[in-house]
């Protein structure tokens, strides 16, 4: 029997403003904690599928995913800005932050799968389902979330609420030296901005949300000027990597259901490393060329997150030396692309900790 329409706007209306669980300030900090841990969880597949690709070979490709790239480090820097400005330690040199891949994203649905891949067909399916923006009206769910986005709107809800409650001078007591300012970015139009009130906490939460899905979950563009096509928006995350499914772009008047109607955009299969997919330092003994240079490459990684988690905790400066540690990380992951196994597959990093008290 057909539902009735008040009944079915009655609990649509009520899911959506549900307790999302989140009802303390330390509640709240915990979760700001698990969104770093989420923007995190990205950036190894990303780097994977990047750095499998010839620059050279497949321009296109290289431009989009840096530029997904570089906004996720803009958004894990400004869920790092949330977390200070509510008075928490963001924490990122942990061994929780580089669990072994396969592996599902953090509190997340375990549909959201995670995975180090090669640039292809595979790895733009996964892209795709981490990136997927949630309908609109869709409830905020703060664990066991079905996309990024009904996480964060958890988080703003929450907000909201305890500033309310409690005033929004007993919210934001963290101290201002705490946090990080930088931007322009290479590739994208988006900045970096201090959080200081519940006006850029909001703002901040727009960012990482409309880069990711799309300006109110109706739109392909993120709300941003594309720095290297500036007469155009910039294509939010989902629908950047439909660019590359697709193998066009998105242009003016496009919209979700059309798909991307403009200029062609090019991938060449030769230009594609053929990476083995989740490689492990157990793969190879001790003493192998391949395993050592991985090991090298985990040292680099994981001083690149010991410097963020410096600029995070009142060391601001060390964002900039971390940018610099990541171009080394760069090119060791491409000298490890260079060499192959036994079976004729390319090398790969494998991202896992390594603790300080063993950083060369």
């Amino acid at each position: 029997m057909p539902q009735d329409q008040s009944t079915t706007t009655d609990t649509t209306a009520a899911a959506a403003t549900a307790t999302t669980g989140i009802t303390t300030l330390e509640d709240l900090r915990t979760h700001l904690q698990w969104a770093i841990e989420v923007e995190h969880s990205t950036l190894p597949p990303y780097l994977t599928a990047l750095y499998s690709l010839d620059a050279e070979r497949n321009p296109d490709a290289v431009q989009l995913i840096s530029g997904v790239f570089v906004e996720e480090m803009i958004h894990l820097a400004l869920v790092a800005n949330l977390l200070n400005a509510i008075g928490g330690e963001p924490r990122l040199d942990a061994p929780h932050m580089l669990p072994p891949h396969p592996r599902t994203m953090p509190h997340a649905d375990p549909s959201i799968e995670l995975a180090l891949l090669p640039f292809g067909k595979e790895a733009l399916r996964m892209f795709l389902r981490l990136e997927q923006p949630a309908h609109p009206g869709d409830a905020a769910e703060a664990d066991h979330y079905e996309t990024i986005g009904q996480f964060y709107d958890a988080i703003e809800k929450s907000l909201l609420d305890l500033c309310a409650e409690l005033g929004e001078d007993q919210v934001f007591t963290g101290d201002p030296a705490r946090q990080v300012a930088a931007g322009p970015f290479a590739h994208t139009a988006g900045r970096l901005a201090p959080v200081t009130d519940l006006r850029t906490a909001l703002a901040a939460l727009e960012e990482i949300v409309e880069q990711g899905e799309g300006a109110a979950r109706a739109d392909v563009w993120d709300g941003d000027t594309d720095v290297l096509h500036p007469e155009t928006k910039a294509v939010s995350h989902f629908y950047r990597f439909q660019e590359l499914a697709a193998g066009r772009r998105y242009q003016a008047g496009d919209t979700p259901q059309s798909g991307p109607t403009g200029e062609t955009v090019t991938v060449d299969p030769a230009g594609i490393r053929l990476v083995r997919p989740n490689q492990q330092l157990a793969d190879h003994p001790e003493g192998h060329a391949i395993r050592t240079a991985q090991q090298a490459f985990n040292q680099t990684y994981c001083k690149m997150l010991q410097m963020l988690e410096q600029a995070f905790n009142g060391n601001p400066a060390m964002l900039g030396t971390s940018v610099g540690t990541m171009y080394a990380a760069k090119s060791q992951a491409q000298t490890l692309m260079a060499m192959q196994d036994d079976d004729g597959l390319a090398a790969g990093p494998t991202f896992e900790y390594i603790a300080p008290e063993d950083r060369i």
